[in-house]
């Protein structure tokens, strides 16, 4: 049966509604895409400067491979080098890249949000890449010199036969990449939690009581994302379990605050006057 077509002011109304739709749509659509291109070329020019760069890149990612006291990387393809290069020219790339892209996302979003919700939202965009920076500090400076000291260690000459590591220059640049990675995108539990915290998902209480589980995710975490030694695995395990602990007692300072703030907010009682 046909839908039975609207008449006078209802079907005016219904046929400006139409109308209007699609423009408002198309101008997101519009923007979306300007944004988009904008986020690429910034990505792009990064690019090509960060391969430029590609050599000088490489040598500050393999420091810690030096100071662990091994100076020697090979490549058993012709054109591996050359891959290995260009990868380190898109991971340099898109970390320059970063606050472009994240500034032409904030652009895009935050006209469609109330001020109040800027004001919540906003302080996690600046968090991301300072507790990115931080988890891959950590595992740059920390635990890939103790994990490489620890994995060269097996060299030596048992029975006579010489036994010697020749890291291959593609899988080092993988279990660097890993390693940043894991510590980096570890490093955004806070604001994992809290953005859940703030949206209603998850209350404090849940949490804690979750904090056993919480524990145990965390190193099978870190068994996952990390070599499957135990000095690496405790490494990022560790450094979890801290930044839960850490994001309770945030979570608790500003419920301590929204409380105050309502107290504040609570007109007073009217006094009676006696008879």
């Amino acid at each position: 049966m046909a839908p039975r077509p609207a008449s006078g002011a209802e079907g005016v109304g219904f046929i400006k509604d139409i109308d209007e739709t699609p423009a408002p749509l198309l101008e997101h659509l519009v923007e979306l895409r300007a944004r988009l291109l904008r986020a690429v070329a910034a990505l792009a020019v990064a690019f090509f400067v960060s391969l430029y760069f590609a050599k000088d890149i490489l040598a500050f990612l393999v420091q810690p491979l030096l100071d662990a006291g091994q100076d020697r990387l090979i490549y058993t393809k012709l054109y591996g080098q050359f891959f290995v290069e260009l990868k380190v020219a898109l991971w340099s790339a898109f970390f320059v890249s970063f606050p472009v892209i994240a500034n032409q996302l904030w652009a895009f979003i935050a006209p469609g949000l109330y001020a109040k919700e800027k004001k919540a939202f906003l302080p996690f965009l600046l968090a991301t890449p300072v507790l990115f920076l931080a988890g891959g500090a950590l595992a740059y400076f920390v635990v890939m010199p103790t994990a490489f000291h620890w994995f060269l260690g097996f060299q030596g000459r048992p029975g006579g036969v010489v036994i010697e590591a020749l890291p291959n220059s593609e899988d080092y640049l993988g279990l660097v990449m890993q390693f940043i990675l894991a510590f980096g995108l570890s490093f955004l539990l806070p604001v994992l939690l809290l953005l859940l915290n703030i949206a209603g998902i998850v209350s404090r209480e849940q949490l804690v009581r979750a904090r056993r589980y919480m524990i145990v995710l965390a190193f099978v975490i870190a068994a996952v994302a990390t070599p499957p030694d135990v000095i690496s695995q405790l490494m990022l395990a560790i450094p979890l379990v801290l930044l839960f602990e850490g994001s309770l007692l945030v979570m608790r300072f500003m419920e301590r605050k929204e409380r105050s703030t309502a107290d504040e907010g609570e007109p007073a009682a009217p006094v009676e006057e006696g008879g």
